[in-house]
């Protein structure tokens, strides 16, 4: 065996062994727990800025101060956080490989009126389609049907955007070299 040939199976190994791109959609039951938690995530993130860019030779109260300010903050951040966890759903979703979407985005041919949007597929059946088999949770597609018809629309848009935009991600980075 050559050393090109061992240097190939070395990196078609990490290649092979690399995981599928993934997105995540977490839905929160109740808007007043998620405003608290990113208003508690937005503030812990000042205070621990605030707390790094302090001078060192400051005095020792203020500094106290400062380090109170951090303390609580990230004692508030980790209760809005449990609260957020208990009232949110995650769903995640996964790049398929290029074969299943083509033959999914096939079964699903655009009428005129996609085309005349400029897509490629029949949106209102492909996309619950994509958001079933996209989802590593098992959602069956009479759900994903079901979603899309009747959540919001901002919620349906960000379904269907959680599950097309995990089939775009990219992995590589071309360089310039």
């Amino acid at each position: 065996m050559t050393s090109s040939t061992s240097k190939w199976d070395a990196l078609q190994k990490r290649l092979d062994g690399m995981p599928k791109p993934t997105k995540s959609l977490t839905l929160c039951a109740d808007p007043d727990i998620q405003d608290r938690y990113l208003t508690a995530k937005k503030q812990h993130t000042g205070a621990v800025d605030y707390q790094k860019s302090f001078p060192e030779g400051a005095d020792e109260e203020a500094k106290a101060l400062v380090d109170k300010q951090v303390r609580e903050a990230s004692a508030e951040l980790d209760a809005a956080q449990k609260a957020y966890k208990a009232n949110s759903v995650t769903l995640t979703f996964q790049a398929l490989e290029r074969g299943q979407l083509e033959e999914l985005q096939a079964e699903h041919p655009a009428t005129e009126e996609d085309e005349e949007l400029g897509r490629d597929f029949h949106f209102d059946t492909f996309a619950p389609a994509l958001i079933s088999a996209a989802n590593a949770d098992g959602m069956p597609l009479e759900y994903a049907t079901h979603a899309m018809k009747t959540w919001s629309l901002a919620d349906s848009q960000d379904l269907w955007n959680a599950a097309w935009s995990v089939q775009q991600t990219r992995r590589s980075d071309l360089g310039k070299g």
